[in-house]
């Protein structure tokens, strides 16, 4: 499947040859903890978990979401899952279009993440470009066997664990946390 970590620097069969004075990925700093992400929809929330050691994401759960109460209820459920597990942060995903344009999606996502802030604190929350995720997970459900229907229940967790994935790999080659860190009360004007 395609939730696996990326190799080191190369991924041929030849090692990677080291520029002089460059630093190893294995030398930049890279937080240790369980993380969580989330893939905001407008009927589902999907959701994944990392590895304590931040190498490995994996789908967890799909949530109801929806105008109202469906969303207060997938947001406690968060906070919950977040507790329970002893997560270091949480991804939201950021849907943009291939120009980088956000549009009402992007700004629901934004509010959701915001909202989600303040029900974590001091929990930090992350919002990070999710573009393919979706295509990608239906994808890897689809060379695995699962056919539309089936997909349609766990696309969404699978998402997020793309979006998950694709960010740890982010940090792993740069050191740097990925994504842009949430406040509380940003909303949808950040």
């Amino acid at each position: 499947m395609l939730l696996r970590p990326f190799g080191v620097l190369g991924s041929g069969s030849r090692p990677a040859r080291a520029c002089p004075g460059a630093i190893s990925v294995s030398q930049l700093p890279f937080r240790q903890g369980v993380r969580l992400a989330v893939d905001v929809g407008s009927v589902r929330v999907g959701v994944a978990r990392s590895d304590p050691g931040g190498i490995l994401a994996s789908p967890l759960a799909v949530l109801a979401s929806g105008p109202g109460a469906k969303t207060a209820q997938a947001r406690a459920e968060l906070a919950r899952l977040a507790a329970s597990e002893g997560v270091i942060e949480v991804i939201v995903g950021l849907p943009t279009s291939l120009s980088g344009r956000e549009g009402t999606a992007a700004a629901g996502a934004r509010e959701f993440a915001a909202d989600l802030a303040g029900w974590l604190a001091p929990v930090p929350v992350r919002l990070v470009d999710e573009r393919f995720t979706t295509t990608e997970a239906h994808d890897a459900l689809r060379r695995g066997g699962k056919d539309a229907r089936a997909r349609r229940q766990v696309v969404d967790a699978a998402a997020a664990a793309v979006l998950l994935q694709a960010a740890l790999d982010a940090e792993r080659a740069t050191g740097r946390p990925p994504g842009q860190l949430v406040r509380a009360g940003d909303g949808a004007d950040a």
